[in-house]
């Protein structure tokens, strides 16, 4: 029988990107179904080890990528908010729940892969409510799987007449480890598992392929998918770069674990197989499924080992920004809540010190244009605004209890001070935004309106600074300095607004420089008047 390899090579190739095409689509909708909740899920649940394992399953399930579970948990890890152990767990879980889409594939539905994207579309398109449109999104996109996986099939079937190919698949029978490059290899190229155990378990039905030559495969593919960790890692910190290690760590062990198993792994799963009277593709899913499971079985007692290992061979400081309220004890609420008030204050302080963090990260990407220090401020003002909430909600418990009047005064001046401090981060972020404009449409400052905009940043930093360490030690001569200097910001507001008109109208700067440079100025004075606002608290009640 003669190829038509382009019919083949379209049909795979089609195949493969609607394939990928509706996975991400069915995840991303089932994501927005969940809710925004899942970052939320993974920081509360994951107190420990077994129950990150859990945490992982079922965040994997709900978004179908365990790439996209380990990513999330690789920026949790270097924004503070969960430890390497608990990251582990979590990875361990994404493992077991990347292989429910294997189970999903072995329903072999492909027969309705249509009509189920037609109800798909038809409640997309046609019904209103976000919720009903975003089943319609899953369904759209589970019944697109199908089709791409049909697709794929038809494209593989004209392999069986080639005698290569048959001789290729003798040979990774007989050298397992041409089977583990070949799956590793390909989900580099792909960075999706699951597409790839798709495709394994289509040769597989078609009878393009044995078992002792599929499962090496299937061990490459569970390696080849640490590739999306180890680049969301790239350039990240040092605890993100020990998550993604640990990944890579924990597939290549278990890899090696069940290569030297393979013969009777394959004479279990066979002996499973005839036993429940599995379909092809379902042994396959099958087999995908206990490799995760009993690998994360084997290494969960080695959690810690590994946690040491990854340590000692990505050295360096773990400089992370710790997002979680450290000093926000509920207790003190209702035993005293005096000390409540100043455990609240000790938080407070700390989220200012986050505020003039952000601007100096803020200030140095202004003159280095590095993006690392955009993404640090970036974290940071995450971490204010997770700080702002937590402490909110423990102020609004506080007021729910008898407090004196003197403690009453205390806590309204706390509650304006959170929000001064949330909104110092707001204006940051706007100009990390300005600053990124300035980047992506190559705009050019002068020379003069960057020293006006370095003079600025480093005024308002100090009086930020100022005004922090007023609230921190009642200083009410520093508040007045705090006071001085804020007016100080709003005259060089004046002063520098004036001069970008000078060069505006010189020529020596263009409209869109000038919108940049205005509303940096802007926001810096915003900023001062939040910086004052601290410190006129101080001014008018001492705390």
């Amino acid at each position: 029988m003669e190829v038509n390899w382009m019919e083949m090579l379209f049909q795979f190739v089609g195949g493969l990107g609607i394939f990928l095409f509706s996975i991400k689509y069915m995840g991303d909708a089932l994501q927005k179904a969940a809710g925004d909740r899942l970052r939320a899920i993974l920081d509360r649940f994951t107190t420990n080890p077994f129950m990150g394992v859990l945490v992982g399953i079922i965040v994997t399930v709900l978004i179908q990528s365990s790439s996209g579970t380990t990513v999330i948990t690789v920026g949790l890890v270097s924004a503070g908010f969960m430890t390497l152990r608990q990251a582990i767990g979590v990875i361990m879980g994404a493992n077991i729940g990347t292989t429910i889409t294997a189970f999903i594939i072995g329903l072999d539905v492909g027969a309705y892969a249509l009509p189920i994207m037609a109800v798909g579309a038809f409640m997309i398109f046609f019904i209103k409510k976000n919720k009903i449109q975003n089943i319609g999104e899953v369904m759209f996109g589970f019944g697109g799987l199908f089709l791409g996986l049909e697709l794929m099939s038809s494209g593989m079937k004209p392999l069986s007449s080639l005698d290569a190919f048959s001789d290729f698949t003798v040979i990774m029978s007989d050298h397992p480890v041409l089977g583990v490059v070949a799956g590793t290899v390909f989900t580099l190229v792909v960075q999706s598992s699951s597409a790839t155990v798709g495709i394994l378990q289509g040769l597989y039905a078609e009878n393009l392929i044995s078992l002792q030559a599929a499962l090496p495969v299937l061990f490459g593919d569970n390696i080849g998918t640490t590739i999306t960790a180890v680049l969301a890692a790239l350039g990240a910190s040092v605890a993100a770069r020990r998550a993604a290690a640990t990944h890579v760590l924990f597939n290549v062990i278990g890899a090696i674990i069940f290569m030297l198993l393979l013969y009777p792994f394959t004479m279990y799963v066979e002996w499973i197989s005839n036993l429940l009277n599995l379909e092809q593709k379902m042994q396959i899913a099958f087999a995908h499924g206990t490799f995760n499971v009993v690998n994360t079985i084997i290494q969960f007692p080695l959690i810690g080992v590994w946690a040491f290992l990854v340590t000692k061979l990505i050295p360096g400081k773990d400089v992370t920004i710790e997002y979680k309220p450290k000093h926000l004890d509920p207790n003190f609420i209702n035993q005293s809540p005096a000390v409540a008030i100043g455990q609240a204050k000790e938080e407070i302080i700390r989220m200012g010190d986050f505020a003039v963090q952000g601007m100096q990260e803020t200030y140095e990407y202004l003159k280095t244009s590095n993006k690392r220090h955009a993404e640090t401020a970036y974290q940071i003002e995450d971490a204010i605004n997770n700080l702002d909430r937590k402490i909110t909600d423990y102020l609004v418990e506080i007021s729910a209890v008898n407090i004196s009047p003197i403690e009453s005064a205390r806590h309204v001046m706390l509650m304006d001070t959170v929000r001064d401090i949330e909104r110092i981060g707001d204006h940051f972020e706007n100009i990390i935004e300005l600053i990124d404009f300035r980047e992506v449409n190559r705009v050019k400052l002068t020379e003069d309106a960057m020293e006006d905009l370095s003079e600025m940043f480093t005024l308002t930093i100090e009086t930020l600074q100022k005004a922090i360490q007023s609230l921190n030690m009642n200083d009410t001569a520093l508040a007045r300095t705090v006071a001085e200097q804020e007016d100080l910001i709003d005259k060089m507001e004046r002063k520098f607004r004036k001069n970008h008109i000078v060069r505006l109208n010189g020529g020596q700067c263009s409209a869109q420089a000038g919108m940049v440079f205005v509303d940096i100025v802007s926001n810096l004075e915003r900023i001062g008047d939040h910086s004052v606002n601290i410190a006129e608290a101080i001014l008018g009640k001492r705390v």
